[in-house]
């Protein structure tokens, strides 16, 4: 039997749909710890952290200035701004609605529901409340969907065009994490991150108790380096990361017989082989250059998707059409 193309309204609005939300996910993540942990610094120290993060998430300092309520303010509920937590939940709500017929029901009532508790919640409500209270219902909320995704959606051509959009943005957000802690900082303010900055940086990956299993509860940047750039077993390493990426891509490569995902697939296993073979002394070398080139594969991988099932000619178009 010929199989036939996904639509690409379709693979497009699953695509994004995961991205927003790993996107929502992480950016909660990173909050909860910041302001859990920025509770015992200097107020210079204090900022120094709150501009990383700003750094970490691509985003400018508020027009209200760099203090915890004005960037928490901006990257949890100021619709005007994309990327903030409220922005990415209503995008992939809006994505999801699209493709109803696609998806299960479930899944879409989870993303309603989320959606609904976090537009019906206000800044002044939650940051009088317990903010640790919000940011844990918005990871949770998510990680239920991703859950409920496994577990009552056909792993076809269309749950993969999800893992693969929500892996991408993973390891572009942990690369830019990762380069903010080892890359993007003065010579001096590199040498001010201790012990507890360290720990920070892993518990933004959900990663400290997952380290400690692996090499104790010494932290030392090179270990920290290895574990969240190579470790194949943890699930939000850039190189579990990868892996998923080329799987997703080679899968969507056999259902989509009409297109030519070639290169999608060599591009992924090009990923996947620089962080197979890759060794945590020599990129600690060139930190930055390392991770750009991370960065500039996942780009590569997300366009060559794009070009080969969302915009692909109209004459790959009506081939498909032809096969049903």
């Amino acid at each position: 039997m010929t199989k036939t193309p996904m639509l690409s309204r379709v693979a497009d609005s699953l695509f994004w749909m995961a991205r927003y939300l790993e996107r929502a996910e992480h950016t909660a993540r990173l909050l909860d710890v910041h302001l859990h942990s920025a509770l015992d610094l200097t107020p210079t120290a204090a900022e120094r952290r709150w501009r990383r993060l700003l750094l970490a998430l691509h985003s400018q300092p508020p027009a209200a200035g760099v203090t915890p309520y004005a960037i928490t303010q901006t990257l949890t509920f100021d619709m005007s701004n994309s990327d903030s937590i409220a922005a990415c939940i209503t995008t992939a709500r809006d994505n999801a609605r699209q493709v109803r017929e696609r998806i299960s029901s479930e899944m879409w009532e989870q993303v309603n529901r989320l959606y609904l508790q976090v537009r019906h919640t206000s800044m002044e409500e939650m940051w009088s409340g317990e903010p640790h209270l919000f940011f844990r219902s918005v990871k949770e909320g998510v990680h239920l969907f991703q859950g409920i995704t496994d577990a009552t959606l056909s792993h076809d051509e269309g749950w993969w065009f999800i893992q693969i959009g929500r892996y991408l943005e993973r390891a572009m957000a942990t690369a830019a994490l990762l380069d903010v802690h080892f890359c993007s900082l003065e010579g001096s303010e590199a040498e001010m991150l201790d012990y507890f900055e360290w720990v920070a940086l892993l518990k933004s990956c959900t990663a400290f108790e997952a380290y400690c299993k692996v090499y104790t509860a010494s932290i030392r940047p090179e270990d920290v380096a290895e574990f969240l750039l190579l470790n194949a077993e943890f699930p939000r390493s850039i190189r579990f990361a990868a892996d998923m990426i080329q799987e997703a891509a080679q899968a969507i490569g056999r259902s989509s017989a009409h297109r030519a995902t070639a290169r999608v697939e060599r591009l992924a296993g090009r990923l996947r082989a620089v962080l197979d073979y890759g060794q945590v002394d020599e990129i600690m070398t060139d930190m930055h250059t390392f991770l750009m080139s991370i960065r500039r594969m996942c780009i590569q991988v997300h366009d060559e998707i794009y070009r080969a099932c969302i915009s692909y000619p109209a004459d790959e178009a009506l081939k498909g059409e032809g096969a049903l």
